[in-house]
């Protein structure tokens, strides 16, 4: 199916080197990162801690207590997400302001800030600067893992949209990959290494730094927010190449007549627009689904799991590899395939298969199966990379219109973290009350969560951001007409466009004629 998709004349010719350039340097630099920074601790945790001790016992003359000592790494792992929440809550005010590649870029300042905090803390004796590096890359990447899928979902033609919305959740799981990679002990899983370990994020955001600012702004964040068409009609060239842009243009034409407003709304005005009511339950509800599928568990129980398997201890960072590996692999194949597939197989297929092998789990520690427990680790891992852990970041741009996006991304991405960081604290708590039982909890989130999908999620595949608002309309009470019949009136218009997509403001030439 991947080979017909990439074989298609029509997917060829919309796909031009400076989208995919685009979508590669902004995952790379940005992406990658937040992968990176979630394995980036487990390698060097003994160290780490050893470091923690070492400088109580300078500064004290004390040790910490094993107690004590685990809160510190807990905390050293913790406030990632409660920086991604913070992080994730000035979205709406940063891409309104500074543009969608306009904050990639200014936000890459924080990462340089944080490499710095962590590639120094040994040298200066401060535990503490590890924990405000990880604070700082958690603010980082709680903005870009709404802003870079926002950003490429705006660029990218609608036959594209899926395609490029995944490419962040491949260089996701490729940056886990990573990190799993060079903590292995014959790289820069020694204890003399770990200060580096930490501060290698620098590496892509220099590069995405110096080459990402040639590249355009959203075309749609030019023309319906910053009303610059000069800009848009130039972005549209050096995305589109030889495409006819006309087509596309008169389609901002119609989301711009069918907005109440052209100001971005806020979170409390999102919440009580009823015109988007289910699609904001619908991003509520996959983008909790999504943390409370069980992955952050399976992810913080692998290692258990494979050692009752019978794996040699040594043998057990190996076999991590192997999985992230497998993330990689299962991120390639929904890539590839969601525009053959749509976006309701991959999610429905994903959270159905993840559910089906968190029950697994369960039956073989009640059986004392453990390679059973490894094919359903393996299982899980595999079902959220091909689907649930891509594709509600990109329907989060695609249910909302231009001026609703932002406010959209906000309250997905801080719901996102919230559950992450839940699912963290309350996890070894539940696995210790109900013990294997607990897995049951994420099968009936996974399975709820797919007849959501199944039941109200409609289809986005090649669709217009107009005609998906029109979709739920029936649904929120809304007539067709209704919607776009607002904001005609009070608001200046396109008026036409020539034969390459010349657009004229009503405006301008009124501007002319004085």
């Amino acid at each position: 199916d991947s080979q017909i998709i990439l074989l298609d004349p029509f997917f060829l010719r919309s796909l031009t080197k400076s989208l995919l350039a685009v979508a590669f340097l902004a995952s790379f630099g940005s992406s990658m990162l937040y992968g990176y920074n979630l394995a980036v601790v487990n390698s060097p945790a003994e160290y780490i801690k050893a470091f923690y001790n070492q400088t109580m016992v300078a500064r004290n003359r004390t040790g910490l207590d094993d107690k004590t000592l685990t809160l510190f790494y807990s905390v050293t792992v913790s406030v990632f997400a409660i920086g991604g929440m913070v992080g994730s809550l000035t979205v709406g005010i940063l891409v309104t302001r500074f543009g969608r590649k306009g904050t990639l870029v200014r936000i890459t300042c924080l990462v340089f800030i944080a490499g710095a905090f962590m590639g120094f803390s040994r040298t200066f004796g401060s535990p503490e600067m590890i924990i405000v590096g990880r604070f700082i890359t958690g603010v980082h990447s709680g903005i870009s893992l709404s802003v870079v899928p926002m950003y490429l979902g705006e660029i990218a033609p609608k036959n594209l949209r899926g395609f490029l919305g995944l490419v962040p959740s491949i260089f996701i799981c490729l940056g886990v990959f990573i990190a799993q990679i060079l903590g292995l002990h014959e790289l820069l899983g020694k204890e003399e290494h770990w200060p580096l370990f930490l501060s290698l994020v620098v590496i892509p955001t220099m590069f995405q730094l110096m080459l990402l600012p040639w590249f355009p702004e959203s075309p749609r964040y030019l023309l319906l927010e910053k009303r610059n068409v000069h800009a848009t009609i130039t972005a549209l060239k050096w995305y589109r190449s030889k495409v006819n842009i006309q087509a596309e243009i008169e389609e901002m034409q119609e989301e711009q007549r069918s907005m109440s407003s052209v100001q971005t709304v806020s979170v409390i005005g999102l919440m009580k627009d009823r015109s988007v009511r289910w699609q904001v339950i619908t991003i509520v509800v996959v983008n909790i689904g999504m943390q409370l599928s069980g992955i952050d568990a399976i992810w913080f129980y692998t290692n258990t799991i494979f050692e009752n398997a019978g794996i040699p201890v040594p043998q057990i960072q190996y076999t991590t590899v192997g999985t992230g590996a497998i993330e990689v692999i299962a991120g390639c194949v929904g890539c590839f395939t969601i525009e053959r597939l749509g976006r309701r197989p991959l999610m429905i297929g994903g959270f159905t298969f993840m559910g089906i092998c968190c029950a697994g789990i369960t039956l073989s520690l009640m059986f004392q199966s453990h390679y059973i427990s490894v094919a359903c680790v393996v299982g899980i891992i595999a079902g959220f990379c091909i689907g649930p852990a891509g594709v509600p970041f990109l329907i989060t741009a695609e249910l909302f219109k231009q001026s609703h996006r932002p406010a959209a991304y906000t309250v997905a991405g801080c719901l996102n973290w919230l559950s992450n960081f839940t699912i963290g604290f309350v996890f070894p708590f539940l696995q210790m009350s109900a013990g294997a039982y607990c897995y049951l909890v994420f099968f009936g989130v996974c399975t709820a969560v797919a007849a959501y999908v199944f039941f109200i999620v409609p289809e986005t595949k090649n669709k217009t951001f107009v005609e998906i608002s029109q979709m739920f309309a029936a649904r929120n009470g809304m007539l067709e007409e209704e919607s776009s019949e607002l904001g005609v009136a009070n608001n200046p218009q396109l008026a036409k466009t020539n034969g390459y997509g010349a657009v004229v403001l009503q405006y301008d030439v009124m501007e002319k004629k004085k």
